[in-house]
């Protein structure tokens, strides 16, 4: 089975309180195996960071910022991703990770404010990790996980400055 191929889209911003969550949301894409994320609006600062880290941690991480989410859906849609929508109000993710494993190309998609009913149309799944109120990042990082099957785990970063000498007790970070 060819590699997996994973695109974030966050729909939606909430000034002033969305930095730090979309912050967030960038980080743990690209920690759990996501190639890109898809913003419509971030500062430049927060792509600048997402850069430093992929200099100083590995990796090749994309932020891409200002492009319609409609686009970016219609987009994914004709490279031949699953368009899997993350909401409290859709099928539970565990009765679905079994059909999502049978796919290799995804555009998952998080919610900010309040999404567009046109995305519950346009996706094809509307999966939930919980039918409470939550988190988008947490939902992310499960998600992400269970399409995975947890390889993301074990993910190779590649050339970086700096990596962590896992330990029991302690701290140790490998300067290279």
């Amino acid at each position: 089975m060819p590699p997996l191929s994973i695109r974030v889209l966050r729909v939606g911003h909430r000034f002033v309180r969305d930095d730090r969550t979309l912050t967030h949301l960038c980080l743990v894409s690209r920690a759990l195996g996501a190639e890109a994320i898809y913003l419509e609006e971030a500062e430049a600062e927060l792509v600048q960071q997402v850069r430093d880290v992929n200099e100083s941690w590995g990796g090749s991480f994309e932020v891409t910022v200002g492009t319609p989410w409609r686009g970016v859906v219609q987009a994914a849609r004709k490279d031949g991703r699953k368009v899997v929508h993350l909401t409290m109000y859709g099928l539970p993710l565990l009765e679905r990770v079994g059909e999502l494993k049978k796919f290799t190309r995804f555009l998952v998609v998080v919610g900010g404010p309040k999404v567009p009913g046109e995305m519950y149309h346009m996706a094809d799944y509307n999966v939930s990790v919980t039918n409470q109120p939550h988190s988008e990042v947490a939902a992310l990082a499960i998600a992400l996980h269970e399409i995975q099957g947890g390889e993301e785990l074990k993910r190779d970063f590649g050339k970086s400055k700096l990596r962590v000498l896992p330990k029991e007790r302690g701290k140790q970070v490998i300067t290279e």
